[in-house]
């Protein structure tokens, strides 16, 4: 730049769309969001297999057996992915989850329990989603702000994006109260096979739906220019 010259800031007069073009190629894709969120194929796998052996050995032998390889399938995957060094995450939530259902299921002598956690927590989990609608806070917005948004909250400022998190938010509560009660109406039913089966069928198949549902909306609204409000003369 010569002397006198003035300086040209490249940054004036840029475009608002060309800055969320940008901001959205820094996204990470639809299935890079989806293989973290459900922590890949191997993750998928991994939080299924206590739950298959847990099953599978309450059929042929008896329940104690079946909570002592169940919990012990879901420690060893926890301890290998800790030793190759891998995410943990997933595999810590999933020997959370076996282990709560073991312990009751082991004390009560019912099979049945082993499954009552999740019923209880997806109950929980489906009221909170629709009261978040309800009071105007959504949660999936919330949860969309930690994990994708690195904590920022701009969709609090735009009525679109909120209109969409609300709905979002009343769809995931509706398919989890509705999961939750088809594993609910088997455990009063005594199905203790059906029931270990519909835990699997009703995991991640719908899990994996809604996400897939929620990034293509949220993304779609972000790409759709925001129409300008009509002033009056």
């Amino acid at each position: 730049m010569t002397p006198g010259q003035p300086r040209i800031d490249k940054t004036d007069g840029e475009p608002d769309a060309g800055r969320a073009a940008e901001d959205d190629e820094q996204l990470p894709s639809l299935t890079e969001q989806m293989a973290e969120q459900l922590g890949g194929w191997r993750g998928m796998v991994e939080s299924s297999i206590p739950v298959v052996v847990f099953v599978v050995l309450n059929i042929v032998t008896e329940l104690r057996p079946a909570v002592i390889a169940s919990v012990a399938v879901a420690v060893a995957i926890a301890v290998l992915r800790l030793v190759q060094r891998r995410p943990v995450r997933h595999a810590v939530n999933g020997l959370f989850g076996i282990g709560v259902g073991a312990l009751i299921a082991w004390r009560t002598g019912d099979e049945r329990d082993f499954y009552l956690p999740g019923i209880l927590y997806g109950i929980v989990y489906g009221l909170v989603l629709l009261g978040s609608a309800v009071i105007r806070q959504p949660l999936v917005g919330w949860i969309w702000s930690i994990i994708v948004g690195g904590g920022r909250s701009e969709w609090r400022d735009d009525p679109r994006l909120v209109r969409t998190f609300t709905r979002l938010t009343v769809l995931w509560g509706v398919v989890w109260l509705a999961k939750v009660g088809v594993q609910a109406g088997l455990y009063l039913a005594d199905k203790d096979t059906a029931l270990g089966i519909a835990r699997l069928a009703l995991g991640y198949p719908p899990y994996a739906l809604l996400l897939v549902i929620t990034i293509w909306a949220v993304r779609r609204v972000n790409r759709t220019p925001a129409v300008p409000a009509a002033v009056g003369n």
